[in-house]
């Protein structure tokens, strides 16, 4: 059976998680409000329901993976100093990882919004 406090306290600890990484991480904040800028224009160009679905899912993407690379940086910076030259690598290629995925958020968005623009 379902505990609905179980469920609620589940949901507490999520979204001080968000909170968390939106406190201490620039670039989650700064791909937050990128996703808010993008489902304003999104609203703003009338974007069809396959558009909605394409973007909410990039989003969503990427903030995940912005908070999977947090999640990897605390880590490595547990186990082992910052200086550690595998602790760089492991933090640039997470990095790397969400860079890769925001451009192609980038280019997907710039596809759909330009068939509006222009």
């Amino acid at each position: 059976m379902i505990s609905v406090s179980r469920l609620i306290k589940s949901f507490s600890h999520a979204l001080r998680g968000v909170r968390v990484v939106f406190k201490n991480e620039q670039s989650f904040r700064l791909q937050s409000f990128a996703a808010v800028a993008i489902v304003l224009f999104a609203i703003w160009f009338r974007v069809s329901v396959f558009e909605w679905i394409v973007l909410l899912l990039l989003i969503g993407l990427v903030l995940t993976l912005e908070l999977i690379n947090s999640v990897f940086e605390r880590i490595v910076d547990t186990f082992k100093p910052r200086i550690h030259p595998i602790v760089r690598d492991i933090k640039d290629i997470m990095a790397a990882t969400v860079l890769l995925m925001s451009l192609v958020a980038l280019v997907i968005g710039v596809i759909i919004f330009s068939l509006r623009l222009f």
